[in-house]
């Protein structure tokens, strides 16, 4: 059994979550979904206005048919040592320092990664900016 692995903080979730959750799974037979803990966003990022709780948004996420199993993570570079998984799916703007220790980590551990494209047209970022229009 293939098992796939993707992480992220999923506070506005949107189309271009669903669509990275549906291709995810099609790489494997189980998609694992890590979202990421509001203490260790806000540990980073302090100003960071989270909308939904740490429980909430895996609630979310677990709720989408293509997602098997959620887990809660801190460090992606934490997060790919202690779960169980075959391939690592990660976006094109997931680069920072600990993406690249997770990135190296699985590479020196036989475990696949993957770079999945963005959905056009949509992000977080983005739809925060459309919902302060309204």
């Amino acid at each position: 059994m293939k098992k796939v692995l993707t992480v992220g903080v999923y506070d506005m979730l949107h189309i271009g979550h669903v669509n990275l959750f549906r291709r995810a799974r099609k790489l494997g037979d189980r998609l694992i979904v890590a979202v990421q803990s509001s203490d260790f966003v806000l540990k980073f990022k302090p100003n960071s206005k989270l909308v939904y709780s740490t429980e909430e948004r895996m609630y979310m996420v677990k709720a989408i048919r293509y997602v098997d199993d959620v887990v809660m993570y801190e460090g992606v570079d934490d997060i790919v040592k202690t779960c169980d998984f075959d391939v690592l799916v990660t976006g094109p703007d997931q680069m920072h320092a600990g993406f690249k220790r997770a990135i190296d980590w699985c590479k020196e551990h036989g475990k696949e990664t993957v770079v999945m494209p963005r959905t056009e047209g949509i992000s977080s970022t983005w739809l925060k900016e459309q919902i302060k229009t309204m």
